[in-house]
């Protein structure tokens, strides 16, 4: 017996997670009970330890514990930032290939291990957790990678998951597979046509998407990317508050010392997932510097204020992908937070408070329903590993053509006007093509009907609602004289260019006719129509759209 799994790779943890017979999906835990695996390698002696285990050694044994390599696969050392501000543990070295390693010692011995090799140690130990959980062989995988990973880092990481006896399916990218998970968990939520941003906040940092779905179809209209701001900022903002309040108290700098920063660190990880939860929490080092014990507590108001730089940051990324994608705040149906930092509630307020009312903001402090962001991404890349698990090898890679993946959609709405003058979209914007659909009219009284086919044009209505006057006659006016009246903003289109036209003739008085229109896979568009009795009479038109 064998299984098909879902990895999420990440740089600073790794999921897993399998799609049961009943349609559910379980999110794997390894043996050390961890369903965020720390995607971290430490070596003591003869000894390998990994997950949790290695991330402990950053503070004993940093030079030889290995994190936050995901992005350097497939890249030579001149691409990176080998001082980058994030690094922590053993540095990254030039291999003698001209790619990247990392030194450690070994019993004594120095050990030149290049990123490939690294990355095929933390495969392997995730296929054991994975085949220790399940009881079977692990046959396939489907891996998630960000939309900024070249062809030639997906070529790596496939190489390297095959030596490490994970057979790769796919390699999705990890908003898709996010998006995926959050719509399956309603059957119809995958077949209504909405513009979703996905924003995923990492470790060390932050990717972000704008995904249509129109008739069941994903298509990325932008993506953002963000190296370095990420929950490490969030980390650093507590640890320095920290710093300054021991050094106050103790007259000692805890930031000298890599083993005490390092401790600053850690404690600050796990002050910060609490502060998700409650309103308050302790801090309490052993021996932070110079033999002193640091005891302190700090509330949620109080975090917030110290890491608001870079939640405002985060903030302005989410409307940095929206302007990208060309569109406005208002065109978004739904925001769907991703990865540790979307447990943050002060995130997830901002994030809300730059959308319209109508908009949904998907985060654990704004939904106690909403599924983990920590492990969405995963549970989207087991439920796409049990979709494609009878799929051949031929059907896949058909599936990853250029034409399939990269889905040609329209730009603008394309309907008609009715009766009253008003823009009806039969196909709305952002609709992958090829594409039918249809829309029913009536004729009224008139026995032949010209029907004009129209590209929306987009506009911002803006509506003032004056605030409401007291009925207090206690009350003056000067209580309300200087509230300002607040406006509100919605997206309406009308019709712009004429693309095409038809007319039906010898129609019956009141008859029921079908407007189709059909754009091609080249782009070609075509309209009929129809009256939807016997006896009817159809005239077709047909338009190149632009």
């Amino acid at each position: 017996m064998s299984a098909v799994i879902g990895i999420t790779f990440g740089n600073t943890t790794s999921s897993i997670a399998v799609a049961t017979q009943d349609g559910k999906v379980d999110v794997i835990a390894n043996p050390d009970g961890d369903r965020s695996i720390p995607s971290a390698l430490s070596y003591v002696g003869s000894d390998e330890y990994h997950g949790t285990q290695a991330q402990n050694q950053l503070i004993r044994n940093a030079p030889n514990t290995v994190v936050n390599f995901r992005d350097y696969i497939g890249k030579k050392y001149e691409e990176i930032n080998a001082k980058d501000s994030h690094q922590v543990g053993a540095p990254a070295i030039k291999a003698a290939d001209g790619g990247i390693a990392y030194e450690i010692t070994r019993n004594g011995n120095q050990e030149t291990l290049s990123v490939n090799e690294i990355t095929k140690r933390h495969f392997k130990q995730l296929k054991l957790a994975a085949e220790d959980y399940i009881g079977k062989d692990i046959e396939g995988v489907v891996i998630t990678v960000p939309t900024d990973f070249t062809a030639h880092q997906r070529e790596e990481l496939t190489k390297v998951s095959n030596e490490a006896g994970l057979k790769v399916l796919q390699l999705i990218n990890e908003p898709s597979a996010a998006l995926l998970a959050h719509l399956s968990n309603e059957e119809d939520k995958l077949l209504q046509d909405k513009i979703y941003v996905v924003a995923d906040f990492g470790g060390i940092r932050s990717d972000a998407a704008v995904i249509s779905v129109r008739g069941g179809v994903l298509t990325i209209l932008a993506t953002a990317h963000d190296h370095g701001l990420g929950g490490s900022k969030l980390d650093a903002a507590l640890a320095e508050f920290f710093a300054k309040e021991f050094e106050k108290k103790y007259k000692a700098n805890p930031r000298t010392n890599q083993r005490s920063l390092a401790k600053l660190i850690a404690e600050s990880v796990v002050v910060k997932k609490t502060l998700s939860n409650v309103q308050t929490s302790t801090c309490s080092i052993e021996s932070l510097a110079e033999g002193f014990d640091f005891h302190t507590t700090i509330n949620r108001l109080r975090y917030e204020l110290t890491a608001r730089q870079p939640l405002s940051e985060m903030t302005a990324f989410v409307e940095k992908v929206v302007t990208k994608a060309g569109l406005e705040t208002l065109d978004i149906d739904e925001v769907l937070l991703v990865g540790g930092s979307s447990h943050t509630p002060k995130l997830a307020s901002n994030v809300s408070f730059i959308f319209p009312e109508s908009t949904v903001v998907v985060a654990p402090s704004l939904d106690s329903k909403a599924a983990n962001p920590s492990e969405l991404i995963a549970r989207g890349a087991a439920l796409q590993a049990s979709l494609i698990e009878s799929f051949d090898e031929e059907e896949v890679k058909e599936s990853l053509q250029p034409v399939v993946v990269n889905t040609q959609h329209l730009a603008k709405p394309i309907g008609i006007k009715t009766a009253d003058g008003q823009f009806q979209p039969i196909l709305v914007a952002e609709t992958a093509y090829p594409i039918k659909k249809s829309v029913e009219v009536t004729n009224g009284d008139s026995a032949a009907v010209a029907i004009q086919l129209f590209e929306g044009k987009r506009t911002i209505k803006e509506t003032v609602i004056e605030a409401e006057k007291s009925e207090d006659p206690e009350d003056s006016e000067d209580d309300y004289s200087d509230e300002e009246p607040e406006i509100k903003k919605e997206v309406v289109y009308e019709a712009g260019q004429l693309l095409a036209e038809l007319t039906l003739k010898d129609l019956k008085p009141n008859s029921k006719l079908e407007v189709i229109v059909n754009v091609t896979q080249d782009g070609t568009l075509h309209v009929s129509g129809r009256e939807l009795k016997q006896g009817s009479v159809a005239v077709k038109g047909e338009v190149t759209s632009a």
